[in-house]
């Protein structure tokens, strides 16, 4: 029997439906692998990703490069405005700057202003959940219905945008996100992020303006007001830089999360059975659906100084991709890697990261889809795929594991008692 070739091509089409067996020959054969591809090396077992969230060989600050690039090159002034916005995302920072942005933040964004959201998290799914049994044919997508819109309600009302303009914001974050994510099918990335990127700045101008009037309860209200003991605040420009980051890592990372994880469950109607009978196994199911096909396709890092790594040697400025699918279905790591098992424990899963960087909406993420997953299953009668998942599309993202849609069919919806 032939070996299985070794491919690095991570955007291919059988890539997207199923990423998982390329990435175990990557992790087996070359677990740090330079593709000329990507101009990148691949790191795919679970002992280097892991060690790399925290060694400061490797560097977070992936845009100033970017940026200085597209001002050589002479980038038109609204892209280089939208990246300039990128830049200043905590996300794409190491050291003392990451430090301040992140401990600012953090006196705003508690575990109980997220605690407080458990309430209007469900009210939000039983009522969109309700909306489906308008439809008379038993037939839904729950990417477009459930797991695209329900983020999206739940961040516009932590930074405090009115319903009305929800559709706007939405629009704004779709088109911003291609940029972010690395659509490499979408030739007009670049513009559409332009203009919107533009055009959801100007928006949150008015809503930190709005903000600094108010006493309103809201996450962005309490942004405006953080400070250190010693009167530190966020600038303006940090800001807005703020808002941005958290309407993507409230928004896209747990619709993916939220449509992944009902997608595995359909797919295995064992584990759909046992979560739909035990309300207690919401939190490891969602560990394991991290785990098991998580948001998050791999992380992207800059080497800051040399660095040996299994006989490779990564230069200063090399990229780096941390390719989290591929680690956490590492066997040496997770026994039985490629099985769906929500009772999994210990899983020591680096879906959301770790280190200075371990993702700051993590929680919220993990409520959202605690709340929402288990009542999809038990609402929805006889719930099933729609079509076979060979089927099914998927975003040709780097960075993000991302259905296009979730094509369901079922025979009703039960009330939210």
């Amino acid at each position: 029997m032939a070996e299985p070739r070794l491919d690095d091509d991570l955007l291919a089409p059988a890539s997207l439906v199923d990423p998982f067996p390329q990435l175990a020959v990557l992790r087996e054969r070359d677990p740090v692998r330079w593709s000329e591809r990507y101009r990148a090396w691949l790191l795919t077992r679970y002992d280097d990703c892991a060690a790399a969230h925290t060694d400061p060989h490797f560097s977070s600050d992936r845009m100033t490069p970017l940026l200085r690039r597209a001002e050589e090159h002479g980038a038109p002034d609204a892209l280089l405005a939208a990246l300039r916005v990128l830049a200043g995302w905590m996300t794409f920072k190491d050291g003392p700057p990451h430090r301040r942005l992140r401990g600012l933040v953090l006196r705003a964004f508690t575990p109980r202003t997220v605690a407080r959201m458990r309430e209007g998290i469900a009210a939000v799914a039983d009522e969109l959940l309700d909306d489906l049994d308008d439809d008379a044919r038993g037939e839904a997508d729950l990417v477009a219905q459930l797991a695209y819109p329900l983020p999206a309600i739940v961040i516009a009302e932590m930074l405090g945008v009115p319903p009305a303009d929800r559709d706007r914001f939405k629009a704004w974050s779709r088109d911003v996100a291609a940029l972010v994510f690395g659509a490499v099918d979408d030739p007009d990335r670049y513009e559409r992020a332009q203009a919107g990127m533009g055009e959801l700045i100007a928006y949150f101008e008015e809503l930190i303006d709005q903000a600094r009037e108010r006493e309103d309860d809201v996450l962005l209200c309490h942004l405006v007001r953080a400070q250190t003991p010693e009167g530190d605040a966020l600038t303006r420009t940090e800001l807005l830089a703020m808002c941005t980051l958290l309407l993507f890592g409230g928004h896209e990372t747990t619709t993916n999360l939220l449509s992944s994880g009902l997608l595995a469950l359909l797919r295995h109607p064992d584990q759909l059975a046992l979560l739909a009978g035990d309300d207690a196994l919401a939190q490891s199911a969602v560990e394991e659906f991290l785990r098991y096909d998580g948001p998050t396709r791999l992380s992207v890092r800059v080497m800051a100084e040399p660095l040996e790594l299994r006989d490779r040697s990564l230069r200063a400025g090399d990229r780096v991709f941390l390719v989290l699918a591929a680690a956490n279905r590492d066997p040496e790591r997770f026994e039985r890697p490629d099985e769906l098992d929500i009772t999994r424990d210990p899983n020591a899963q680096i879906g959301f990261g770790l280190g200075p960087h371990y993702c700051l909406g993590a929680p919220l993420a993990r409520l959202e889809a605690q709340l929402t997953i288990p009542r999809a299953i038990r609402r929805l009668r006889e719930l099933e795929l729609a079509v076979d998942a060979a089927q099914l599309r998927w975003q040709p993202t780097l960075l993000s594991r991302s259905l296009r849609s979730l094509p369901v069919r079922f025979s009703g919806v039960t009330s939210a008692s």
